[in-house]
């Protein structure tokens, strides 16, 4: 990607490989893919949805509101919610997923009653 006039295409191509590589495997595993946006998402606070702007450099999102998540993971949140939009709520009934940043003074067993490593797996057995 040295090549400034090609980086921008190769980029492209690299990305569109890895979405048809989801999607593929997304079928054979017999998983709903749903391709989402990921604009804004980093900066939507994921608990009230207000925009809180920052910089590449900074990990934490603190919001007005007391939401106070790894950037990432409130990224992850809003994609999440997106996709899940997307697709409707059919088959998600009873799908507990609490509040987005959780209180500050439970446990993290309460604020995260499903482990970050089953949460795909959990929406995606229920859509």
């Amino acid at each position: 990607m040295k090549n400034s006039c090609l980086a921008k295409s190769i980029s492209d191509a690299s990305w569109y490989q890895f979405r048809v590589w989801l999607e593929y495997f997304g079928k054979v595993f017999e998983r709903k893919t749903i391709a989402i946006t990921p604009d804004g998402t980093s900066q939507e606070c994921s608990n009230c949805g207000t925009i809180v702007k920052k910089s590449l450099s900074t990990g934490i999102h603190v919001c007005n509101c007391g939401c106070v998540v790894d950037r990432d993971r409130n990224a992850t949140r809003n994609i999440l919610s997106r996709g899940l939009g997307t697709i409707g709520h059919t088959g998600t009934s009873g799908l507990n997923l609490g509040n987005a940043c959780g209180d500050m003074n439970s446990t993290e067993e309460e604020r995260n009653p499903v482990s970050a490593n089953r949460l795909n797996e959990s929406i995606i057995e229920r859509v």
